[in-house]
């Protein structure tokens, strides 16, 4: 099978894609937790959340959902954010889980806590 490099749809707010597909994965730059306009999501819980939604709207760009994502790494600011972030993979992703990265770093762009990437697999699917 040849390599095949697929991009998201063109996002010119930023120079980068917000996901890139090579063969069957997908590779899904950082997620700030950010609303559909682009205001940063404050809150511990909340913050997680919105990532995560962001996340999935950067999947969604290439066809896949958060079923398929198999590795995650989250950078927060606050390390203590980690049972938080444990319950929300308990909450959203099935068994087998994600493998997953937890990195406290000293600061995130807007001021955000959160940031999450991932690399999704592009999974045989029935039908």
């Amino acid at each position: 099978m040849g390599l095949q490099l697929t991009s998201a749809p063109e996002d010119t707010s930023h120079p980068y894609s917000p996901a890139f597909v090579v063969d069957d994965l997908a590779f899904v730059s950082g997620a700030l937790p950010t609303t559909v306009d682009g205001s940063i999501v404050e809150g511990r819980e909340a913050a997680l959340e919105a990532a995560l939604e962001t996340l999935a709207r950067r999947l969604a760009t290439v066809n896949l959902t958060l079923a398929d994502v198999v590795k995650l790494t989250y950078f927060v600011t606050d390390i203590t954010l980690r049972e938080e972030a444990n319950q929300q993979l308990i909450e959203h992703f099935a068994h087998p889980r994600p493998a997953r990265s937890f990195v406290e770093v000293s600061r995130l762009p807007y001021g955000a806590t959160v940031e999450i990437d991932a690399v999704a697999h592009r999974r045989a699917r029935n039908g």
